[in-house]
């Protein structure tokens, strides 16, 4: 039988859109609460949020959590957001805190940062209902006392080496949720997912470089109008 192709639909001024990459659709996704989600945009860039077909949003960002910001984030997304609240620079009690406002604003999960110790995992577990989902940098994290602790998912971020650790760590842990990196390639993409991954993080290209290729198009349109009236 003939693959089914779905109905697109488009409008005339949503159609220009972050598009994740296609490969990513052929992991298996992690379902949560009934809903699959395969691809995970990696920004706090409101617009672009608003403007991609990632089915979720990974808002992490490389500044003590604010409240605020994980409020705004939650708000104008029309997809579900797993939101950082620290575990590095921001430690102890904090976490915690931020993790249950996190989840109270509406977040679908929160993210940990690797440094984050076991005791503080333990003590967001017991308060949240949502998946903790802890990074993961390297094939020589404890992933049992990870596991133990209270993490649901791993999100492994090891730059080049992110299929290498996902496959160390699948052989091992073969039923553990994985969200990985994808790398910058198509093909580094379709290597994470063979390796085990259930889910790809995403890092969409700015809005200035968006802007400027935009910016290149009217430039292109405009030198062509002026020409036509210029011949006639």
């Amino acid at each position: 039988m003939a693959e089914k192709k779905p109905p697109r639909i488009d409008t005339r001024l949503r159609k220009h859109i972050v598009t994740m990459p296609e490969e990513i659709w052929a992991a298996s996704g992690i379902v949560i609460w009934g809903r699959r989600i395969k691809s995970l945009v990696f920004s706090t860039d409101i617009a672009i949020i608003r403007n991609c077909n990632a089915d979720a949003v990974l808002a992490v960002y490389p500044f003590t959590p604010q409240q605020v910001i994980t409020n705004s984030i939650i708000t104008a997304s029309s997809i579900p957001v797993f939101a950082g609240v620290g575990g590095g620079t921001t430690t102890g009690p904090r976490v915690v805190m931020l993790a249950k406002d996190a989840e109270a604003l509406g977040a679908m999960a929160v993210v940990v940062n690797a440094p984050t110790t076991n005791e503080v995992i333990h003590e967001i577990s017991k308060i949240v209902d949502i998946p903790v989902v802890i990074t993961v940098l390297d094939e020589n994290t404890d992933i049992d006392a990870r596991i133990a602790a209270g993490a649901g998912i791993l999100n492994i971020s090891a730059a080049g080496k992110t299929p290498e650790v996902v496959a160390k760590i699948r052989e091992k842990y073969p039923e553990i949720p994985i969200i990985a990196t994808g790398g910058p390639t198509r093909e580094s993409i379709k290597r994470t997912i063979e390796a085990g991954a259930n889910a790809i993080s995403f890092t969409p290209p700015t809005a200035m470089d968006l802007f400027h290729g935009l910016m290149s198009r009217y430039r292109s349109e405009h030198e062509s109008r002026t020409k036509e009236q210029t011949n006639e």
